[in-house]
């Protein structure tokens, strides 16, 4: 049996059909707008810098404006959204040396994860991780770039979220999972139709190498795999930024 993941993935429908389920219950809108929006932001429906109309957002979902406003201020303090006073919301954009410092900073954090979790990890956490590696095994056979795009992001954050998981740190796992939200955000408002579909084969790799240093319990492996993982993402960003340009 799969073990509940400890921050699970909104996609843009779960997360619309939490807005119409709210306005019905009576439950907080501005949570369910949230999501909402915060899983366009990360599946790359807005582009960078694009502007969000509040107005255009209340009336799609027919609410006030209050709610709206609450669930941009807590993407603002995501760092996915800018608010311009006299001026309104949009989309952040970073640029390219901030996304490299970002993933550099995110992957010492991560392989500090996998390091701890090479040591702390069951038998039937590592079960686990094998069921979602073969899930992006599956996805190799695909030709689609998008179903492969969009699968990966879904099995990728599982994957992640199973190793935060046998490091049974909840801190670890809290923090990580803002920096996981971001990671999403910045690669897929790279301007790159189906980010990551040409690396599918090249990031399983990665994934295989981890596993196997976490299998062995070794600790030092599975941290410098992790990190080379994740800083390797720069390079992926690079060049699938260039094949759009050319």
């Amino acid at each position: 049996m799969t073990a509940a993941n400890p921050w699970p993935l909104v996609t843009t429908s779960d997360a619309a059909t939490a807005v119409a389920g709210a306005r019905l219950s009576g439950a907080r809108l501005s949570a369910a707008l949230y999501d909402t929006l915060k899983a366009r932001l990360l599946e790359g429906k807005y582009d960078a810098g694009e502007k969000i109309v509040v107005e255009t957002v209340r009336q799609e979902f027919g609410v006030s404006k209050q709610p709206v406003m609450d669930a941009l201020r807590r993407l603002s303090s995501d760092k996915l959204v800018e608010i311009i006073p006299q001026v309104g919301c949009q989309v952040a954009s970073y640029g390219t040396q901030e996304v490299e410092d970002f993933f550099t900073l995110f992957g010492g954090f991560e392989g500090t994860i996998a390091g701890v979790a090479a040591l702390r990890r069951t038998e039937n956490q590592l079960l686990e991780l094998d069921l979602i590696s073969a899930r992006v095994d599956g996805l190799l056979t695909s030709d689609d770039p998008a179903v492969r795009a969009h699968g990966y992001r879904i099995y990728n954050r599982e994957f992640h979220a199973a190793i935060h998981k046998m490091a049974h740190s909840r801190i670890m796992a809290e923090t990580s999972q803002r920096m996981w939200d971001l990671s999403d955000f910045l690669i897929n408002t790279t301007g790159v139709v189906n980010p990551l579909s040409s690396a599918l084969e090249e990031r399983q790799h990665d994934h295989h190498r981890i596993t196997d240093a976490l299998r062995a319990r070794d600790a030092d492996a599975a941290r410098s795999a992790m990190e080379q993982h994740i800083v390797g993402t720069i390079s992926v960003i690079r060049d699938e930024s260039v094949s759009v340009e050319l």
